[in-house]
C-alpha cells in the first residue's frame, strides 16, 4: 500500500487517520506495519465502504483530502477498462476504509547507529554475500566503498561510474538502508556508524 510522505507525515502528527482504497480484497492487515518516510505506521482497522457517496467531508478530510468530492474523484475509476488496466495499482471492484495510526521512529535509525559485534560482522557479510549473488556480479562492497569515499554526492554520478542504470541502482542502494549500513540526504549518501564499522572489518580481512 502506496503511502505518500505528506500523508505518513499526517498520521504521525494525527491529522490523517484514514485513507481509503479501491481494491478487490483488503491489501493490508489489522496489526501489520508500514515503513514510510515519517516512520512505522500500523493498521488499526480495515472496513469495506458499501456507499462511497455517503462519504462525509469530515471524514475525507480525515483522510488527508480536501472534501468529500475530492475523495471520490480520487476514488472512482475513470472507466471500465481504466479500472482493468489499473486494477494493481488503484483499482478494485471495492473500497475500504483503512485506520492507521504512528507506531514508532524508523527502526533503521536506531539500527545504523549499532557498532556490530563480530557475530553480527559475520551475520552482515553472509547477507551481503546473498545479495552479491546475482548474475551481473558482486555489487555491494563497491558500492559502500564508493559512498564512503564521495559522501553527499548526487545518485547520478555513482550510476554513470558504475555504468548501471540510475533507478536500480537506487533500489540497491535502499536494501543496505535497510540493513542499516546507509542514510540517505537530499543530495547523495553516507555510511552509517554501522556501515563503516563493517567496511572497515572487511577491508581488514581483505588485508591480513
Amino acid at each position: 500500500m502506496l503511502i505518500p510522505k505528506a500523508i505518513a507525515e499526517g498520521v504521525r502528527d494525527g491529522r490523517v487517520t484514514t485513507q481509503y482504497r479501491r481494491w478487490d480484497s483488503p491489501r493490508v492487515k489489522v496489526g501489520g506495519t508500514q515503513l514510510t518516510p515519517a516512520g512505522l505506521l500500523r493498521f488499526t482497522r480495515v472496513t469495506r465502504v458499501p456507499e462511497v457517496e455517503k462519504i462525509s467531508d469530515r471524514a475525507a478530510r480525515a483522510a488527508g483530502m480536501k472534501d468529500a468530492a475530492a475523495l471520490r474523484r480520487a476514488l472512482r475509476p475513470r472507466d471500465p477498462d481504466a479500472l482493468r488496466r489499473e486494477r494493481s495499482a488503484r483499482g478494485g471492484e471495492h473500497v475500504y476504509r483503512i485506520h492507521l495510526e504512528w507506531a514508532g521512529e524508523d527502526p533503521r535509525l536506531a539500527l545504523r547507529e549499532e557498532l556490530p559485534d563480530a557475530d553480527e560482522l559475520e551475520a552482515i557479510a553472509k547477507r551481503l554475500s546473498r545479495l552479491d549473488a546475482r548474475d551481473t556480479g558482486p555489487w555491494t562492497r563497491d558500492i559502500l566503498a564508493w559512498i564512503r569515499e564521495h559522501p553527499h554526492v548526487v545518485s547520478k554520478e555513482l550510476a554513470a561510474e558504475r555504468g548501471v542504470e540510475l533507478l536500480p541502482m537506487k533500489a540497491d542502494i535502499r536494501k543496505l538502508k535497510g540493513m542499516g549500513l546507509t542514510i540517505s540526504h537530499d543530495v547523495g549518501y553516507e555510511l552509517s556508524p554501522r556501515g563503516a564499522a563493517y567496511l572497515a572489518w572487511v577491508d581488514g580481512a581483505a588485508g591480513s
